[in-house]
């Protein structure tokens, strides 16, 4: 974006003789987060716009001067995805379909077509570029630090037909032997598991707690209380310790390739 909008906040902040810790203090706003959006590497949520609105008595100006963001996510997933930027360890399960860092956009759009009601060929364009952007993460070696756990339905399940499921397994596999992500299987023989009933995220951050993400049918939550958290942590590595291991993972993400 544009980084009038990081500049104007800079310069507001310093006029108001606040640092970057005590202007996140003020506003209930992390420190980072505000170093991203002087940076121009972030853009603020509404609330987060009052909220600095307030603490630099600056009326409605930086919640209405807002710069447009051209990324389109359901709205329930909207914090989740800031949060996602943000991260420097982020765990997911996914036990249906492949989540979206992971996509390949012929992934992407076999799952749009099925959407009811359907999307425009205009809309799907752009979800299909905010899930690409969202993906950029992983183009970086050092961080987030990214594990995925699987269930193996994710793997089996054809979307799109056998080519475009081939090539998304092994993106998967090239993500896992450049080193860049983790990933485990959870064996259709082993029965239940502790996370069978969501999609589950787990975020870490280098200066704030961390939080979990669950996701259904057009529904998703943000979890941050802390024994919410810990919790679902706790079911994510019950989980972990009964899939394969990384190099067992591997071989079944190369053969599922392969059939």
């Amino acid at each position: 974006m544009s980084n009038t909008y990081g500049d104007w906040l800079k310069q507001q902040r310093e006029t108001a003789g606040l640092t970057q810790q005590q202007l996140a203090d003020v506003a209930i706003m992390t420190r980072s987060h505000i170093a991203h959006i002087e940076a121009g590497r972030r853009v603020p949520s509404k609330e987060d716009a009052r909220r600095l609105d307030r603490a630099l008595n600056t009326g409605d100006v930086l919640s209405s001067f807002l710069p447009r963001d051209e990324s389109v996510v359901a709205d329930h997933f909207e914090v989740a995805r800031q949060l996602e930027q943000q991260a420097t360890m982020i765990r997911e399960f996914a036990f249906s379909l492949v989540p979206g860092i992971f996509q390949t956009e012929r992934y992407m759009r076999a799952v749009l077509r099925t959407a009811f009601p359907p999307w425009s060929e205009d809309e799907s364009d752009k979800i299909v570029v905010t899930r690409l952007e969202r993906a950029k993460i992983l183009t970086n070696q050092v961080s987030p630090v990214v594990w995925a756990l699987f269930d193996e339905a994710v793997l089996r399940r054809p979307v799109g037909g056998p080519g475009v499921m081939t090539e998304q397994i092994m993106h998967i596999v090239r993500l896992v032997e450049d080193n860049r992500v983790r990933v485990h299987v959870l064996p259709f023989g082993l029965g239940a598991h502790p996370l069978l009933q969501s999609m589950l995220t787990l975020m870490w951050f280098e200066d704030q707690p961390p939080v979990a993400y669950t996701e259904g049918m057009r529904v998703g939550k943000i979890h941050d209380a802390p024994a919410m958290v810990e919790q679902l942590q706790g079911a994510y590595d019950l989980a972990l310790g009964d899939a394969l291991p990384l190099k067992e993972s591997l071989a079944l993400l190369k053969a599922t390739a392969k059939e």
